[in-house]
């Protein structure tokens, strides 16, 4: 019996902590405006150009 307490506890955790580490992800994109991207995009192009 103890052994599934364990178990089940251990399990809790990992679920917890998995969930932490997706919704702090979730927030770091959400704070990411459209004129970033967009920024970011014509920077990824122009370093694809100088590199042809």
């Amino acid at each position: 019996m103890k052994l599934w307490k364990i178990l089940g506890i251990a399990g809790l955790t990992g679920v917890a902590a998995t969930g932490a580490i997706i919704a702090r992800e979730q927030r770091k994109r959400a704070q990411v405006t459209p004129d970033d991207v967009r920024r970011k995009l014509h920077e990824r192009l122009a370093d694809l150009d100088a590199q042809r």
